[in-house]
């Protein structure tokens, strides 16, 4: 039976004047795609895990970052292969 798959999104605040040195940082992250950037160092996220915990555990990484303000949960689904179901 496969894993369940966590897909989330998250709101990354960056200073403005360190959003290349960020974005180059989380592109080191597995399962972390960056979607959307705005010059004001602001990023959206998107995480694939398999287990929630990798959820924060990422969340709290990408804080650690140097030139990150905030990383933010917006969104969270459960992806439930077909063996799962009831």
């Amino acid at each position: 039976m496969a894993a369940p798959l966590h897909i989330s999104s998250l709101l990354v605040h960056v200073r403005p004047e360190l959003l290349s040195a960020v974005k180059t940082n989380l592109r080191q992250l597995e399962g972390l795609e960056l979607h959307q950037e705005s010059p004001q160092g602001k990023l959206v996220v998107v995480l694939e895990t398999e287990h929630e915990r990798h959820i924060l555990a990422r969340i709290e990484q990408i804080n650690a970052l140097p030139g990150v303000l905030n990383a933010a949960l917006v969104y969270h689904e459960l992806l439930e292969t077909e063996g799962e179901k009831e």
